[in-house]
């Protein structure tokens, strides 16, 4: 683990899980929430390990991965681990540290992806979990949500994560 800064953030690399050959299930255990009969979020298994995912940064706390479904390349979720349906509710501590991490995983995206801003955004329709959107920007219709989203190969996917967690390093390093 990389140490990010005086805060403890640590870096991770991605571990793509695969089904048992057998059952072809997942064998990872869900993410338990405090809500017994709500249904986890697709966030929420990749928190778990149940769908994998390109990590960028994760703490105890909080996780950015990679969106699979970009509006350009480099385009990252920030999520925290605890299920919450909506950004504001939130604790005023978790919303802070959420804030922060994304603060620290922008600072990398922008070393890491040639672009004029990283840009940011929370819609919080598509998925009912907590979520902040991080999009390399060069023009303000990089932003567009209602624009065809890109389909990156898993290669390229996890070359990009690769590209965010190294200049995350050198950024946190400064």
């Amino acid at each position: 683990m990389i140490e990010l800064g005086v805060l403890g953030f640590d870096l991770v690399a991605t571990t793509p899980q695969s089904p048992d050959k057998e059952t072809n299930q997942l064998t990872t255990n869900q993410l338990t929430t405090n809500q017994p009969n709500l249904m986890a979020s697709i966030f929420s298994k990749i928190v778990s390990g149940e769908i994998s995912s390109h990590k960028i940064a994760e703490t105890v706390d909080f996780l950015a991965f990679l969106d699979v479904q970009p509006l350009t390349m480099g385009h990252v979720l920030v999520i925290p681990k605890k299920e919450v349906d909506y950004i504001f509710d939130l604790d005023d501590e978790l919303y802070a540290g959420l804030m922060i991490f994304t603060r620290i995983v922008a600072g990398g995206l922008k070393l890491a992806v040639p672009c004029k801003k990283v840009g940011v955004a929370v819609i919080g329709l598509e998925v009912p979990h907590a979520h902040i959107h991080l999009i390399p920007m060069n023009r303000v219709d990089d932003m567009n949500f209602s624009k065809a989203k890109l389909n990156p190969t898993e290669e390229e996917l996890s070359d990009m994560a690769l590209k965010i967690r190294e200049n995350l390093k050198s950024f946190t390093e400064s």
